[in-house]
């Protein structure tokens, strides 16, 4: 160690869920050593990444399109138990099969430049220098609140869908659902149930899609995500332009009237919503759920936002720091994107580090050091 109190290493993984562990997997995968070459950060106090704060009603069989991770199947599970529960004890497994001594919790506050080319990590464990930074810090910790005239006079309850733990919250009352992704549906279908009325409020009218989604949709969805991430921009959700699976509740939902929405409110009052043709409803709750922002706020000293507001994206990569690869952000938030930019990752990381440490050999004047477990891994 350069400094008392640093601790090298060549790779760090900021983040647990389903894409920092992909990438921690391929790392293992191609030889790189846990807690010896690469750190895995996590900022949750338990394995499962975001999933383990999902709602307890959220069953398992009601989760759409979760992908196994790399090298080992999720089977037998039960669809009635929780989805937290499952892919917590899930992702438990994984990282206790693999090896891969998964730090928790622990904060990473900043990453700044620091000396030989390294970056140095400011966390609520310590400092660490490392060649590469594989952030996989998802968008749990950044809920998305808009903002509305007479929002502050409301008199009601406001909560983000993030906190959210089931229908029983809302026994008797009128709420009014704001939002029109997946956890919005899901939420209003249930507090349906119990509440004494219900109003669903979205920016767009919704895009319901029926029948299977197929390889190819899949991937002209992603490359409309990833054409924002290339130019700069503030990613979109990969649901946002996939549309809406329409599912057996869904349909039955519509049927009753559950389903049928209203565009964006003008304003809150103390009672309930204002529109601007005269509409008003009544309410006692506002649920937002209205997604979440990418949270890369720690990689602010690096300064790879571009002028459009977002971290342009070479594959993984930042355009504007070769060391930092970002997965799970953008085209890569889907569960299989996830799995697939983990390895991509690890494979460009692998090249830079090897190029990276040839140009400092060539740079000494002394006798080339030995080389280590890094350089001579095998693919």
């Amino acid at each position: 160690m350069n400094n008392i109190g640093v601790r090298e290493t060549e790779v760090v993984v900021a983040g647990a869920g389903q894409a920092g562990l992909a990438a921690a997997f391929h790392l293992r995968r191609v030889g790189y050593e846990p807690d010896r070459d690469f750190v895995v950060l996590d900022h949750a106090p338990l394995p499962g990444g975001a999933w383990q704060f999902r709602w307890p009603t959220l069953t398992y069989g009601k989760v759409h399109g979760m992908h196994a991770l790399p090298g080992m199947e999720l089977t037998g599970a039960d669809p009635d138990r929780p989805s937290a529960e499952v892919i917590g004890a899930y992702f438990e497994t994984y990282e206790r099969t693999f090896g891969l001594r998964v730090h928790r919790p622990v904060d990473v506050r900043s990453v700044r430049g620091g000396a030989d080319g390294r970056l140095l990590l400011d966390t609520s464990e310590g400092t660490y220098a490392t060649r590469a930074l594989v952030n996989a810090t998802g968008t749990w910790d950044r809920p998305f609140w808009p903002r509305f005239p007479g929002q502050d006079a409301f008199r009601g309850r406001q909560l983000h869908s993030s906190a959210y733990r089931g229908p029983q919250d809302f026994t008797g009352r009128r709420v009014i659902v704001v939002g029109g992704g997946t956890s919005a549906v899901q939420q209003l279908l249930e507090i349906a149930e119990v509440a004494a009325a219900t109003a669903w409020v979205t920016r767009r009218p919704p895009v319901f899609r029926t029948g299977p989604f197929d390889e190819q949709q899949g991937r002209a969805a992603v490359a409309r995500v990833e054409e924002r991430v290339r130019a700069g921009l503030p990613p979109q959700s990969v649901v946002s332009v996939t549309g809406l699976p329409m599912t057996e509740a869904m349909r039955q939902a519509r049927e009753r009237g559950v389903l049928e929405r209203l565009p964006l409110f003008d304003r809150l009052t103390e009672t309930g919503a204002v529109w601007s043709d005269g509409r008003t409803v009544e309410a006692d709750t506002v649920l937002y759920a209205t997604g979440f922002r990418a949270a890369v706020d720690h990689l602010a000293p690096l300064r790879l936002r571009e002028p459009g507001g977002g971290i342009r994206l070479d594959g993984t990569r930042a355009v504007r720091d070769p060391r930092v690869h970002l997965v799970g952000y953008g085209p890569s938030a889907s569960t299989i994107g996830a799995n697939r930019a983990g390895r991509s990752a690890v494979r460009h990381i692998r090249q830079f580090l090897r190029t990276d440490l040839s140009t400092a050999a060539c740079m000494r004047t002394r006798p080339h050091p030995p080389q280590t477990a890094l350089t001579t891994a095998r693919p």
